[in-house]
This record gives C-alpha cells, structure tokens and sequence, in this order.
C-alpha cells in the first residue's frame, strides 16, 4: 500500500506560513536538494486548494526555466501528477491537476490502495492539520526555517 508523507515548513516557534508575518521562506540548496530528494519516491502530489493557488503556477513558472537556480524541483513539482481537494471550487484550474471533492478521508484511502509509489502532500495550516485529524499520514517531514514569528499560527 503505497504511503502518504507531510511535508512542512515551519519557524522555530512553531509557524508555518508567511502570513503570520514571518520572515520570506526561501529554501538554500541542501533544503532544495531534500525536496527533489524527497520526491524521488512519489508519483502525485496532494495539495488543498489554497496551496494548490500559489503553488503550482510558482513551479510551473520556475519549471519553465532552465537557468533557474531552483529549475530541478520546479520541473519534478511541475511534472508530478496533482491532487487538489476542495470543497469551493468544482473544476480543476491548475495544469497536471485532478480537482476531488468529495469525503477527504474516504479519498485519500482509496488513492493509498491504489498500486504506484508513495504521495507527498504539501501542507497547508488548514490541509496539513485535516489529514492529521484524520489519521492519514503515514510520515512528516518538517523543514525547520531559523526565523521567530510572534503571532502563532499552528503549534506542533
């Protein structure tokens, strides 16, 4: 059965998005490299609706240059299948992209019975914490930034 990781970004103190009023998020080539790294046993990407926004155009765009530094993870993310679950939006938006609707619970069983290498979602505050609840995730990856934020956000 294949298995589904969680990979984060958080603060020190515990954040996980920039909104909080946290320090930009850009990642140095060790934590670029354990993101290919990360992907190399994954064949979709599960996203919230919200992450899937921001997300995929960025790396659809990075993908799309070849002299960019951070090109490697941008055409890997660009290339991978993806998920987006949502309960606002009825039809896809998103290049590569299969909008599901329905139950995330039931979905996500069904999609870690089917045969092929493992998931990875990226976690949004809101995504992240519904397939925590629900007991789906089979392994975390967070990715600490050195940075402080005051107002909390999510606590781990």
């Amino acid at each position: 059965m294949r298995k589904l990781k969680l990979q984060m970004h958080v603060t020190l103190d515990g954040f996980s998005n920039m909104e909080a009023g946290g320090d930009d998020f850009k990642w140095d080539g060790k934590v670029i490299k354990f993101c290919v790294d990360n992907l190399a046993d994954v064949d979709a990407l599960l996203l919230g609706r919200k992450t899937a926004d921001d997300l995929i155009p960025f790396w659809d765009e990075v993908a799309r240059n070849k002299k960019h530094a951070d090109y490697a993870l941008g055409k890997r993310i660009s290339d991978l299948p993806k998920i987006v679950f949502s309960n606002s939006v009825k039809e896809s938006k998103w290049k590569n992209a299969t909008l599901i609707n329905g139950d995330i619970k039931y979905e996500i069983k069904k999609l870690k019975k089917r045969k092929g290498k493992n998931l990875l979602a990226y976690g949004g505050v809101s995504f992240a914490s519904t397939l925590i609840e629900n007991g789906l995730v089979d392994a975390f990856y967070f990715l600490k930034k050195p940075v402080f934020i005051r107002k909390r956000i999510i606590s781990f």
